[in-house]
């Protein structure tokens, strides 16, 4: 009798433990119902056939994947999230930010995949919750939540010139970014400009921050100019990662250089390479020369202030030498306040014949910036972002590179010198 009572007890713990390893993890609730009818050796026969059935299922064959994985942080807010499904077919997914706002997102047309139909906020919390079946049927679930990158951890660049427009053959690809760069080569290899003329364009650093694209001579007039961003996760620095995904694309106009003599006090417009128009100009007086070297038009004004005092001409008592608060057809040449422009309140007399200006570069114009007939307004209206304005005989030294958009004054050496790749 006693050889049977031992048999039957290394039986129920052999089934037990099988019950365990079968079902995964099981947990046994450590309270019971005393209502329920002992089976006679101290057990539950309920309790004990569920335990056994639920040992004696199979889980679902579907393995489903979600990125970024759970918990992470710094995730990116473009092309970084995705559900996807091996062994199975999606069945569900949803995704929503911690505040439980939705976001719209599509499964593949093969159910093997999904992803958000738009781009992430950044530093913002959310949860996906993805559902699917094998091929039984059986059901599989996986639950994920991840943080994006925040606007302290991530890095965008501001670019010149507007994706679509149509810009002068010396506007170059400038883009300053928000966050100072040290790993310049990353970066760099994630941005490309092509041109359909076939040029090649190459990249320089002036700083941390700014990195040019241009070919060894101007844009070949007529071409289309392709830039991508692909920074989406690019680490610029450390803990600091790239969010930018874009594509811009821009025409390059006809070729119009105009080149300022302050010597013959001149300027000749030239268009494909031949003079279209001579205008009569008045440059840097002897004491406040103008700048030399190839410089670009980077913004247009029909009018404009000129305060004296924001560049550092100002009288013993702080203020301006000058204050003109409505400049007519000014085209910024420099960051430093370079400008070629309209001039009303000097005499006729001395365009052509005496160079008076503070630095700037003038040409005859009429109050009001309304007179079409006037030879500001006619150099303004031919004139678009990115033309060359060539500045010699000054007597003054070339201007600097990185003071606005004039990185054609290093020779082409120079400008390669500065790549980070």
């Amino acid at each position: 009798m006693e050889k049977r009572v031992m048999t039957d007890s290394k039986r129920r713990r052999g089934l037990i433990a099988a019950s365990a390893l079968l079902g995964g993890v099981l947990v046994l609730s450590g309270c019971s119902d005393g209502n329920a009818k002992a089976d006679g050796n101290g057990g539950d026969s309920s309790s004990q056939a569920k335990v056994d059935e639920a040992a004696a299922k199979k889980t679902s064959e579907a393995q489903i994947k979600i990125t970024p994985k759970d918990g992470s942080d710094n995730a990116s807010i473009n092309n970084g999230t995705a559900v996807t499904v091996s062994k199975g077919k999606l069945t569900s997914v949803t995704m929503q930010t911690a505040e439980g706002t939705a976001v719209a997102g599509q499964i593949s047309a093969d159910k093997k995949s999904w992803k958000p139909t738009g781009q992430l906020q950044r530093a913002t919390t959310y949860k996906i919750a993805a559902e699917a079946t094998d091929s039984e049927g059986r059901t599989a679930h996986e639950n994920a939540s991840f943080t994006t990158v925040s606007p302290a951890n991530s890095f965008i660049g501001n670019f010149t010139p507007e994706d679509g427009s149509t810009v002068g053959v010396g506007m170059p690809v400038s883009i300053n970014f928000n966050k100072a760069i040290t790993d310049k080569a990353a970066v760099q290899k994630g941005i490309t400009v092509s041109s359909s003329s076939g040029q090649e364009v190459v990249g320089h650093w002036f700083s941390a921050n700014r990195l040019d694209f241009r070919p060894e001579s101007y844009w070949t007039g007529g071409s289309t100019v392709t830039l991508k961003l692909d920074l989406d996760g690019v680490e610029g620095a450390s803990g600091v990662y790239g969010v930018q995904q874009k594509t811009v694309t821009f025409k390059i106009g006809r070729n119009q250089v105009s080149i300022v003599d302050a010597k013959t006090k001149t300027m000749k417009v030239t268009k494909d390479g031949k003079t279209i128009k001579t205008i009569p100009i008045s440059a840097g007086s002897p004491e406040n020369k103008t700048y030399q070297g190839q410089m670009v038009i980077s913004e247009k004004f029909k009018e404009t202030r000129m305060d004296g005092s924001t560049v550092g001409f100002t009288n013993d008592d702080g203020k301006g030498e000058y204050d003109i608060k409505d400049v007519p057809h000014a085209m910024r040449l420099s960051s430093s306040g370079t400008f070629i422009h309209g001039n009303y309140w000097g005499a006729k007399s001395i365009f052509g014949a005496v160079n008076t200006s503070h630095g700037c570069v003038g040409l005859s114009d009429t109050k009001g910036a309304n007179d079409k007939n006037t030879p500001a307004a006619w150099f303004y209206e031919n004139s678009l972002i990115g033309d060359v304005v060539v500045v010699k005989n000054t007597g003054d030294k070339t201007i600097a590179p990185d003071n606005g958009l004039n990185g054609w004054n290093l020779d082409w050496a120079a400008w390669k010198a500065g790549s980070a790749v």
